[in-house]
């Protein structure tokens, strides 16, 4: 039981942690302020934007847990919903960015004077704890420039860790070679075992030998019979 265990565990990739993935707490954040958003400056009824700006912020944030949950069997599979929730995401910025000169509102790029004090605020804070106190004092600009800073670094944290996936890949290959390797190991694993108690009962074999001769020419005996030996 043991041993089919130990295999196992040579074959599976070990879960990762999603929710201390700092591009999954801020898909999070994201995710909920993208609800908030939506409900306080879009019209609740008759616009499909509210729908499609919530499904593609939850998207983004469900694939990253579905895709680092089916990292456990299959890579490929990860990198595959990993690109999902990018896509989402992506998306999601489109609509963000559309939004702002669509009502006449100033996007918030280097230079303008609260740009720095964004990039700063995004990048130190990942919980939503830290962002909520804000959901009912941001105006839509403020909700709309957040949103796309957390888009951005969301997508550049999500390539980094796609690329050491990838990596990962090349390295120790997919459930395929995993499992190739893990089924080697045991038939090795088993041929040295045979291989040593072959060596055991050969040296037995010898030693029994030797012991017989010695008792043989110690008692005068020439028949093993004698001996009780058949």
């Amino acid at each position: 039981m043991q041993q089919g265990a130990s295999n196992i565990e040579t074959v599976l990739r070990k879960q990762t942690d999603w929710k201390q993935l700092w591009f999954y707490q801020k898909a999070v954040v994201l995710y909920q302020l993208t609800y908030v958003f939506t409900r306080r400056f879009l019209p609740q009824y008759g616009d499909r934007t509210v729908d499609q700006m919530v499904q593609a912020a939850r998207s983004g944030k469900q694939n990253i847990v579905e895709g680092t949950a089916d990292g456990v069997t299959s890579m490929e599979m990860e990198l595959k919903l990993l690109n999902v929730a990018r896509a989402s995401i992506q998306e999601l910025l489109e609509d963000y960015e559309d939004y702002l000169p669509a009502h006449k509102l100033t996007k918030w790029t280097e230079g303008h004077p609260r740009f720095d004090a964004l990039l700063k605020f995004c990048r130190k804070n990942n919980k939503l704890s830290q962002y909520e106190p804000f959901f009912n004092k941001w105006t839509d600009e403020e909700f709309a420039n957040t949103a796309i800073t957390l888009c951005r670094m969301i997508d550049k944290m999500m390539m980094t860790y796609q690329k050491q996936k990838e990596q990962e890949f090349v390295t120790c290959g997919g459930i395929r070679e995993r499992m190739t390797a893990a089924r080697m190991n045991y038939r090795n694993n088993q041929r040295d075992t045979i291989d040593s108690l072959k060596q055991q009962v050969k040296e037995l074999t010898e030693k029994n030998k030797n012991l017989t001769s010695f008792i043989k020419n110690y008692l005068n005996i020439k028949d093993e019979k004698e001996l009780g030996i058949q």
